[in-house]
Formats: C-alpha cells, structure tokens, sequence
C-alpha cells in the first residue's frame, strides 16, 4: 500500500507539472520563459540539495550525454512553457507524452535496436492520436504551441536517451538542470524579461522545487521497488491526471478528441511496451 501511495503522489506530480505551467503562463501572471527559467533554478536549487545532503557531495558525473542531455532537457523546458501559452493542461501532457514516446522509438531504430512487431503497431497508433490531436476541426488549436509541445517532447525523449546509462540518475539530473541554467537565463533576457507577478513565481517554484525536484527523487527512490513493468504502466495516468486538473482548477473540460487521443497514444504505449512494458532504451528519465 506504501508504495501504491508513494507511486500514485509521484505521478499526480508530474502532472502538476502541466497543471502549474498552464496556470501560471496560460493566466498571463508570468511569460513562458521565464516560468521557465524561475523552474530551472528551483530545481537545480533542490537537486542540488538533495545530492549534498544525500551524498554529502556533488560528485562531477562525467560528460559522456552530458551535453547531449543539458541540451534536450532546456529544449523541453523551454517548449513545454511556450506550448501552454495556446494549450490546456491535459492536450499539453498527452502531446508531451505521445512525442516522448515516439523519440524513444526512433532512438531504438537509429541504434539499430531489434524493434518487435507490437512496439511498430504501438508507435503507429500513438502517432494518430497525435495526429488526431493536430488535425484541424473542432479543437481549434494553434499549430505553434502544438509544435513547441513536440518539441518539449522530443527534447524530452533526447534528455531519456542521453541519460540511460547514468548509474547515479538523482545526481546526474541535478547537474543537468544545474548546467541548463546558463542556457535558458539568458533566453529570458534576450527574449525581453517582464515583470512577473507574485503568483507566477510562486507557480514556477513550486513546479521547479517541488512537483520537478522532489518530485523526480521521489520517483527514483521508488523505481527500482516498482520494477520496468509497474513503472511504464503508472506513467500512462498522467495525461489523463493532469486533464482532469485542468479541468477541475482551471475549468479546462477535456473535449471527446481528447479522450480519443488519449485512447490511442495511451494505448500504443502500452501495446509498444508489453510483455517488458517498456519501450527500448527507456528506463528512469521518461516522464512526465
């Protein structure tokens, strides 16, 4: 029951993330990028806390996907602001989630992985909900926040690849978010830095330090307990999580293309992820 408990806190966490940002970028109280770079900071802030007190150090995890992964995980940082300026919540989670899956597909045939017929069906299926979603019709989304959103999701799916061989994740995630800061700071002040509110910074901390920094060491704590199975299976709540936040905080009803995206990429996942449910190369860095 603990660890039920300890699974189902962590993903209404990752879901939180879209809820938080939506909240905050969607209400006009902070700008995408600095949301951004206001989680980015509250997030090194926390890792890095959590790794000195853990570790009593922050030992340099050496820069093989080093580079690699600083880059993806500030591509998604920042698209995954710039797509709630024109998203819901739940839209958001589920592209982010459908395009995560997706890069991880093609990073497995690109290192000429054996790829199982179910994991192409479930890679096929996922992408039509995807193109369900961008269809044009009665959704009435615009193409840019749709295409940041991919692009949160493929920076994503590049951080999970460049850092699957990490043996100390909690670690090299803090160092990530910590080397992403230099990067995404300035784009604020290039992009032009506007006053935030209050409310937006509080937003974009507690996204930073809470529902991203602990929310990540929570997830890597209980991982190994919950095995590559359980895992991929918890993750597919998330979408559905945060749509059904937006809907109750930010009265974001889930239209029916929503729910029959949902159907597809939650089921391609899953299909592409059984009998090991997981999808090649994917192991703790999937998310959120």
């Amino acid at each position: 029951m603990r660890l039920f408990l300890l699974t189902a806190l962590t993903m209404l966490a990752f879901a939180a993330n879209s809820v938080l940002n939506r909240w905050a970028v969607g209400s006009g109280c902070i700008g995408a990028v600095e949301f951004a770079s206001v989680r980015v900071l509250a997030g090194a802030v926390t890792l890095g806390g959590l790794v000195l007190w853990q570790r009593r150090g922050l030992v340099w995890p050496g820069w093989q996907g080093r580079l690699t992964g600083v880059v993806g995980l500030s591509t998604y940082l920042v698209g995954f602001s710039l797509a709630y300026l024109g998203l819901d919540a739940g839209t958001g989670a589920l592209v982010l989630f459908g395009m995560v899956q997706i890069t991880m597909f093609a990073g497995a045939l690109l290192a000429r992985e054996t790829v199982p017929g179910r994991r192409w069906a479930g890679a096929a299926l996922a992408l039509g909900g995807l193109a369900l979603i961008a269809a044009p019709g009665g959704a009435g989304l615009a193409a840019g926040p749709l295409v940041m959103m991919a692009l949160a999701g493929i920076g994503w799916g590049v951080y999970s690849l460049a850092g699957r061989g990490a043996t100390d994740p909690l670690t090299a995630t803090a160092w990530n978010f910590l080397l992403a800061l230099p990067v995404i700071l300035p784009l604020a002040l290039v992009m032009g830095f506007e006053r935030p509110e209050g409310l937006g910074i509080g937003l974009a901390v507690m996204s930073g330090a809470v529902t991203s920094g602990l929310g990540y060491a929570l997830w890597y704590t209980i991982l190994p307990r919950l095995g590559a199975g359980r895992a991929a299976v918890a993750q597919l709540s998330v979408p559905v999580l945060a749509g059904l936040g937006g809907a109750v905080l930010l009265a974001e009803g889930p239209g029916l293309r929503f729910w029959l995206a949902s159907v597809l990429v939650l089921g391609g996942v899953a299909l592409a992820s059984m009998p090991s449910l997981r999808l090649p190369g994917q192991r703790v860095f999937t998310r959120r």
